[in-house]
């Protein structure tokens, strides 16, 4: 994303003196109007000028020169954050619809306003028109070539900005649905545009603001196939299949959000210790249910690494501990025990009773029978410690 320190240059390497001279004057002193246009041209005080520029457009909205008054009148109010500003720029758009420094200043106007339907009508605007100016051939009158290349320049760089102008407004908007359609609006200011590949988790928070869960899903899972998932898609995912008893999604989803989360730094902006308990949180259940999908298969050593590695994310989390804990006591159970021709694995049985005695520790539903498998342990095995 472009800083907003960008932002100011951008502004800055914009301002330029064309605003002044995009239309021509001819003032007749021998009438009112010309004498007011006069009286404008010789005014230094700005407010003072805004006023007579006012008065022209009032009493001579018929004028020829009103193009001119209007460009002058235009640049006035979008310092001043004045919505009239829009309908003057409607006006010089139609007269010249590749006067993008206009459509940019009305695009200042709804951004300092933070009017979301303003920012998108105006980006598009502003595009639009940008395009227009970048694309204006070369003028034949040498006189003209100095104000053609800041066209064409101004057009160039105002044509990237609209849509940063959009995916800004997104990122702050806090309103869900006002963010979901500023988004949506990116794509038709620039259907190519670097912003769109960002957008994915941002429209998946969004739903699950706004409730829309199966949106959130579907998006979701098409970021996961192109491989743009985040921790959180990922994790709804797991979840979603988990409940599901789907095991190839299961172990699918979760594998992913694990790997992820292992190679995954702090998000610029983020706290570093609430990022870092989010991610130990979201490793700790990814493992969790990798675990517990091998336990209902009965597949007792990927349960043992599986949950062995989760142990320390689930710390604190006794919801998931004690279940991850009673799997750990019978999967080391089941593979200690031996066979007709083997010895039991004590190292396991020792385990198995750790386990079990840690979760008998632990108010849930397998507490019960965590106590129960304490005492035959110890009496199946009586050395084991």
């Amino acid at each position: 994303m472009r800083s907003l320190q960008w932002t100011a240059v951008f502004a800055l390497a914009v301002t330029g003196a064309w605003a002044q001279s995009r239309y021509k004057v001819d003032i007749n002193t021998e009438t009112p109007e010309g004498k007011l246009l006069q009286e404008i041209g010789q005014e230094q005080d700005a407010a003072k000028k805004q006023t007579l520029l006012e008065q022209f457009a009032e009493k001579h909205a018929g004028n020829p020169n009103m193009l001119w008054v209007i460009g002058q009148l235009q640049p006035a109010y979008v310092k001043a954050g004045n919505e009239k500003a829009y309908a003057l720029t409607e006006k010089l758009l139609a007269a010249d619809p590749s006067d993008a420094e206009m459509a940019h200043g009305a695009l200042k106007v709804a951004e300092a306003k933070k009017d979301s339907d303003g920012i998108i009508k105006w980006a598009k605007a502003t595009s639009v028109s940008a395009k227009k100016a970048a694309a204006a051939p070369k003028p034949a009158d040498e006189d003209e070539e100095e104000r053609w290349k800041y066209k064409v320049d101004f057009g160039k760089q105002v044509d990237k900005y609209a849509e940063y102008s959009v995916y800004a407004a997104s990122l702050a908007a806090t309103d869900p649905a006002t963010r979901i359609k500023l988004m949506d609006a990116i794509a038709e200011v620039n259907p190519q545009s670097e912003y769109l590949a960002k957008l994915d988790p941002i429209y998946f928070f969004a739903y699950r603001q706004m409730g829309d869960n199966a949106k959130a899903l579907q998006l979701a899972q098409t970021a996961a196939g192109k491989g743009t998932a985040n921790e959180d898609m990922l994790l709804l995912l797991a979840n979603g299949a988990f409940e599901q008893k789907d095991v190839d999604k299961t172990i699918g989803y979760s594998q992913k959000l694990v790997d992820y989360l292992k190679q995954a730094q702090v998000p610029q902006g983020a706290d570093p210790a609430a990022w870092e308990k989010k991610k130990t949180t979201s490793l700790g259940a990814g493992l969790w249910m990798i675990g517990m999908t091998h336990a209902q298969a009965q597949k007792w050593t990927e349960t043992d690494s599986a949950l062995t590695e989760a142990l320390p994310h689930l710390q604190g989390n006794d919801q998931l501990l004690g279940p991850a804990l009673f799997q750990l006591g019978l999967a080391n159970y089941r593979l200690g025990q031996g066979g007709p021709k083997t010895k039991p694995d004590m190292k396991r049985m020792s385990l198995a009773l750790k386990y079990n005695q840690q979760c008998a520790a632990i108010k849930g539903r397998e507490q019960a029978q965590a106590q129960k498998n304490v005492v035959v342990i110890r009496q199946q095995f009586p050395g084991v410690k």
